[in-house]
């Protein structure tokens, strides 16, 4: 019997669609104002319309990675005027879905946000309108000073009209308070505020050693430990764990009562560091959250500033001076984990003979061929791999069995609807604002298309030369070889959510090749292990990820012992 296949059921999809009526679906028509008591002056920003099918949380807290995210659509605003009702465009880019007429009809929480931009006049003679830290680490949906809506429960249906009230402000943070051990020291940048034309500020939270107030004599070996925005020094309790403390339930390491977990190791940190055997030296966490991050990844760039020369060279010998720090390069060192682990790793790259050794972690990839699961050298398309007849989208991140939580091309998209230009604060935009030249509007320059992924190779060359750590260390190791034999570790779990133990094989195999001189270093893998694996065989990551300041002590003091010049103290602070 034969089959007779109507014409239109062969036809491409788009064809089909292009037969029927060419005009779109209606979508919700959003309002947004802006109340009067909340700005006395036009307000620049983004403004973000966020959409929740359940009232859990807050919609704001509810846009991320993965299929558990809710929705989020954004524009550009400037100088939206205090009580001025402003439209919302409906062909605003969003995340998901991509259009508001692509929103199913039914009953939603609805917030509308303004994460609001301050101009900065460069020393390029750029004008640009950033989203200033205001101390919470460059978080949109916390940061002081924004302005949003109580969610609404709201029908929202075709033609629907909405009007949302920015009507709340995001109330100041208080400063963290000084203790007995922990000292917050801010001080502004002179290579930073010209950069950015207005006062600019480094700050670090210093952990100071039992016995310094007692020992006025001794002086004392510098630890940088490199990462996220801290608010105060973490990991360390002067008093046992809240016995009434309810337990939580971690997510991520799929961990009962993780937070007693973390009262307990922060206890048991203070216990360690203030026993009689162990190192006395000082530990800083930098704080450098920016208008595009909540660090700089702590090297210069053309559109973050000097961060490299300017924690090196103006806040490393301010703290030094304050408290007592040996202050030569042989007695300081480096370590971090993710962003941490890279900025430990280009630090000592970058200043060789500044530091005495580095401690990476799960890194950033430090070799962009392998930059995370692409090769931007050699790849077009950062979302896809494409061929003749099919294409397969790119993975973003995973879990230790491999089994794929969210795609690139979605993080990205997340990203874009959250900020444009670079801005939204995430990690894919920061790592294109570090490394990528300033475009001629003054804002970065993509490394790749943020809607279709196309890479653009001239900005990937420029990456190369200036921040691929592997390519640096293989193009300059005969300068920079003898002044980094025996300073490099790096350690990374062989199933890193984000895939950055690629890039750490990459490194490997050159770091084994190296012979004038040998690098002398270690590089190892976690088996099986997941973001943040440290090095530690013997604990899982949830517990190990809280030992930072301590499991490399051992590491630091022996090679201080070996390598300290002829005449260095080494006794003041070992008391």
């Amino acid at each position: 019997m034969k089959y007779v296949i109507p014409l239109l059921l062969t036809l491409p999809l788009w064809l089909v669609k292009s037969c029927g009526t060419t005009s779109k679906p209606a979508a919700p028509a959003f309002t947004v104002t802006l109340a009067d008591s909340l700005a006395d002056k036009p307000l620049d920003g983004r403004l973000l319309i966020l959409i929740s099918t359940n009232n859990e949380k807050e919609p704001r807290f509810q846009i991320t990675d993965g299929p558990a995210t809710q929705q989020v659509f954004g524009m550009d605003v400037e100088a939206m005027q205090p009580g001025e009702m402003l439209a919302f465009d409906p062909e605003a880019f969003g995340y998901p879905l991509q259009q508001l007429s692509a929103l199913p009809e039914g009953d939603y929480y609805v917030q509308v946000l303004l994460h609001v931009y301050e101009t900065f006049h460069l020393a390029s003679g750029h004008t640009v309108k950033l989203p200033m830290d205001n101390g919470e680490g460059q978080h949109w949906n916390t940061s002081p000073g924004n302005l949003l809506s109580t969610p609404q429960k709201i029908h929202l249906a075709p033609g629907k009209q909405v009007n949302l009230v920015l009507e709340r402000k995001i109330p100041p943070i208080p400063p963290p308070k000084d203790t007995k051990y922990i000292r917050h020291v801010k001080m502004k940048s002179k290579l930073l505020s010209d950069f950015w034309g207005r006062d600019m500020y480094l700050g670090a939270h210093v952990l100071l050693p039992e016995g310094f107030y007692e020992h006025p004599e001794a002086h004392y070996p510098l630890i940088i430990f490199h990462g996220h925005f801290p608010y105060t020094f973490g990991g360390f309790r002067t008093e046992p764990p809240d016995e009434d403390l309810e337990p939580d339930y971690s997510e991520r390491f799929r961990l009962a009562g993780y937070n007693r977990i973390q009262q307990q190791e922060a206890y048991d940190f203070y216990k360690k560091w203030t026993s009689p055997d162990f190192p006395r030296v000082i530990i800083i966490e930098v704080q450098h959250a920016n208008p595009y991050y909540d660090g700089s990844y702590a090297v210069n760039s053309a559109n973050l500033g000097p961060y490299g020369d300017a924690i090196t060279y103006e806040l490393v010998p301010y703290i030094e001076q304050q408290f007592r720090g040996l202050g030569q390069g042989w007695s300081r060192f480096v370590y971090g984990g993710s962003t941490g682990g890279w900025e430990a790793l280009a630090v000592q790259v970058m200043y060789p003979k500044e530091y005495n050794g580095c401690f990476a972690a799960c890194p950033d990839p430090i070799d962009f061929r392998a930059y995370t699961v692409v090769n931007i050298y050699e790849d077009d398309n950062a979302y896809y791999e494409e061929g003749d007849f099919m294409r397969v989208a790119r993975p973003g991140s995973r879990d230790y069995l491999g089994h794929v939580k969210t795609t690139l091309e979605a993080m990205n998209h997340r990203e874009l609807a959250l900020g444009t230009k670079s801005r939204s604060g995430q990690q894919w935009d920061i790592w294109e604002a570090v490394y990528s030249p300033q475009g001629q509007d003054g804002y970065p320059q993509r490394i790749w298309d943020k809607k279709t992924g196309k890479i653009n190779h001239e900005v990937a060359k420029y990456w190369q030369e200036n921040y691929d750590l592997r390519y640096i260390l293989e193009r300059d190791w005969d300068k920079l070889g003898p002044d980094l034999a025996g300073k490099i570790h790096i350690y990374c779990g062989d199933m890193d959510t984000y895939y950055l133990n690629n890039a750490v094989y990459l490194m490997e195999e050159f770091l084994e090749s190296t012979t004038d001189p040998y690098y002398a270093g270690e590089v190892d893998y976690g088996d099986r292990a997941e973001h943040c694996w440290n090095g530690d065989h013997e604990n899982p990551n949830a517990i190990s990820r809280l030992r930072y300041n301590t499991m490399y002590m051992n590491k630091i003091i022996k090679r201080i012992e070996q390598t300290a010049p002829p005449g260095a103290d080494l006794t003041s602070w070992r008391y």
